[in-house]
């Protein structure tokens, strides 16, 4: 068995007795369900792993990942899991969550082609578009793709504020925040962006749907 293989599930296996050691009934009460309070879309990165930079434990955040965090209407996946997360689990709050070092708005950056992911990366090539003038005027480079980063975030929080799942709990008068997060591979800190969506008057008027109740 290849060592690099076998590590992981050596490792399994140590994980499920220390988490027994500690409390027997551990794997008993997971097995019952689910009711996490957090949706959490994040970067496919390996770095970011959601539980480990919030100190959560299995069952508190329910977790979507893509290639720099994009939120994108056609995304039936996404689109799936938000609606899961928000109708079945009834989340209250959805974090949308980069990173500063990620590649692939460093890649979104350029004019470099790296395969298929180049039309996922569109994406991020239109918020780099629609934030020209500020993000040109960054010289520094890293520093240049940190701000897109943050920026990028931003636009994907509204994009989830667009989408009528997220609307029709808000009609419904149930309450869901959705925040803007970037880590820090550095220092292993988050930065809240200070961007909060938890009503339809948060979007523009144009992609307010008029919902039937």
């Amino acid at each position: 068995m290849d060592k690099a293989y076998k590590k992981l599930i050596d490792g399994n296996r140590l994980f499920a007795l220390s988490k027994k050691f500690d409390d027997p009934e551990y794997f008993k009460k997971l097995s019952l369900g689910q009711k996490p309070d957090y949706l959490w879309i994040g970067c496919s990165d390996s770095r970011v792993p959601a539980n480990e930079v919030t100190n959560t434990e299995s069952g508190e955040i329910f977790v979507h990942r893509n290639i720099a965090n994009v939120v994108v209407h056609t995304d039936f996946n996404l689109m799936s899991v938000l609606e899961y997360a928000v109708n079945v689990l009834e989340v209250k709050q959805i974090i949308v969550c980069g990173h500063y070092g990620c590649g692939g708005v460093r890649a979104a950056m350029g004019s470099g082609t790296f395969g298929l992911v180049d039309n996922w990366l569109r994406n991020i090539k239109d918020v780099y578009f629609k934030h020209n003038a500020e993000l040109e005027a960054i010289s520094d480079l890293d520093k240049r793709a940190d701000r897109l980063t943050e920026l990028n975030v931003i636009e994907q929080v509204r994009n989830l504020a667009k989408t009528m799942i997220i609307q029709n709990v808000w009609q419904a008068g149930r309450k869901i925040e959705i925040h803007g997060w970037v880590y820090g591979l550095n220092n292993g800190l988050i930065t809240e962006l200070n961007v909060l969506y938890d009503e339809k008057d948060d979007i523009e008027a144009i992609y307010r749907y008029k919902i039937d109740k």
